[in-house]
């Protein structure tokens, strides 16, 4: 191997084609749920996009010594539900399935959710196969952009980024214990934050790994979750045809956040910024970022009684749909029942939303503007009583 680029399916492959078909399907859509996926897939892959935080990090990544043979693969945003999550090992009633967390393309194609979907692509290609039974070894890194729904902060964003590494080996080569899973996250870690970074390990869970690590590094004085890791599960071997009799492999992932600890980075909106003031300040892995300009917040109050059940993430979808990137975030300040005042299983919400660009002074005039189309979608969509 010599970090070549395993391209599967794209762009002439039958994943390729298939995505093509959908966003062909999507362009003709004018529904909320299409509008919401064509805005995401506009946005750029910040892991290929030259002076960004997130690929000076993962660059770096790519080019620790341990990575030097690994092979790198892309595919297709648009993935089934069957590579993203039944092949992963992904519990039918796993909360990562619900609308309410995933853009649904339709009832079989999903946004993608994780860059673990890598592995039903790179052990699906039969000459990636075929080197595994030659050689006894294959390794692979995946980074690019996904896809989730989730709430609103400083921290939060719906496209996000990660960097993900599989390998795999014949078990008489080598039995792979969890002090590899170890090795691999410290060097990550001391790749990226020096040799005398402080760091500890926790237990973790993931459906794809077993004995599984989070790691933790102490940044600031505080301690910060960074990657995770585990033991490729058997069972998922079996779902690709591999004998975990034989073989054995590791597998780690992580994020973007990474690179807003390391550069100081306080909103993640800073990292999609086009403003030259701002992407001018990132030149490698020391950057540090300095404010531009603190402009002032404007915040406005919501309150409204919805069916309880009614997830949140949907009123936070509503929000990104009018305020987009101009919301610092969107605070719950108070929920509570009373159902002789409100009915049976209904729910009363007051949020905060808080509205700053990292790159103008907003108006009041602007804002009310968004505010009150926010409110009329929420009555509209949620069929909510605002108060």
């Amino acid at each position: 191997m010599s970090n070549k680029i395993v391209i599967q399916d794209l762009p002439t492959g039958q994943a390729g084609k298939k995505e093509k078909e959908l966003i062909k399907e999507l362009e003709k859509r004018t529904d909320i749920k299409a509008e919401r996926i064509k805005r995401l897939l506009k946005l750029p892959d910040l892991t290929k996009k030259e002076n960004s935080p997130v690929k000076i990090l993962f660059d770096q990544i790519l080019k620790l010594p341990r990575f030097k043979d690994f092979d790198l693969i892309d595919f297709p945003k648009i993935i089934s539900v069957e590579d993203d999550f039944d092949l992963l090992n992904t519990p039918k009633d796993h909360p990562s399935r619900r609308e309410t967390d995933t853009y649904y393309v339709n009832d079989k194609y999903v946004l993608r959710t994780q860059m673990t979907a890598m592995w039903s692509f790179y052990l699906k290609d039969q000459e990636v196969l075929k080197r595994l039974e030659k050689s006894g070894q294959i390794a692979v890194l995946a980074p690019g952009i996904v896809y989730r729904k989730d709430e609103i902060d400083k921290h939060h964003f719906p496209a996000f980024h990660q960097i993900d590494g599989l390998l795999i080996c014949k078990k008489s080569q080598k039995i792979i214990t969890q002090q590899d899973l170890k090795d691999v996250q410290v060097d990550l870690a001391q790749g990226i934050f020096g040799k005398d970074i402080e760091y500890k390990f926790l237990d973790d869970e993931f459906p794809y790994t077993v004995e599984s690590l989070e790691m933790d590094i102490m940044f600031n004085g505080d301690w910060m979750e960074v990657n995770g890791a585990g033991l490729v599960n058997p069972v998922v071997m079996k779902n690709f045809g591999i004998d975990p009799e034989v073989y054995n492999g590791w597998a780690f992932g992580f994020g973007e956040r990474l690179a807003m600890i390391k550069m100081g980075i306080p909103d993640i909106r800073i990292l999609w910024s086009e403003d030259p003031r701002i992407t001018s300040q990132f030149k490698d892995i020391n950057s540090k970022f300095k404010e531009v300009s603190k402009y002032p917040p404007i915040s406005r109050d919501i309150s409204f009684i919805i069916d309880k059940n009614i997830n949140l993430n949907n009123y936070y979808e509503i929000v990104r749909d009018f305020a987009e990137n101009l919301i610092e975030e969107v605070k719950l300040l108070d929920s509570y029942e009373n159902e002789e005042k409100f009915g049976k299983d209904k729910k009363s919400y007051t949020f905060r939303i808080i509205y700053r660009s990292p790159e103008k002074t907003l108006t009041n005039e602007e804002i009310n503007v968004i505010q009150e189309k926010i409110r009329a979608k929420t009555a509209q969509d949620l069929s909510a009583v605002l108060r």
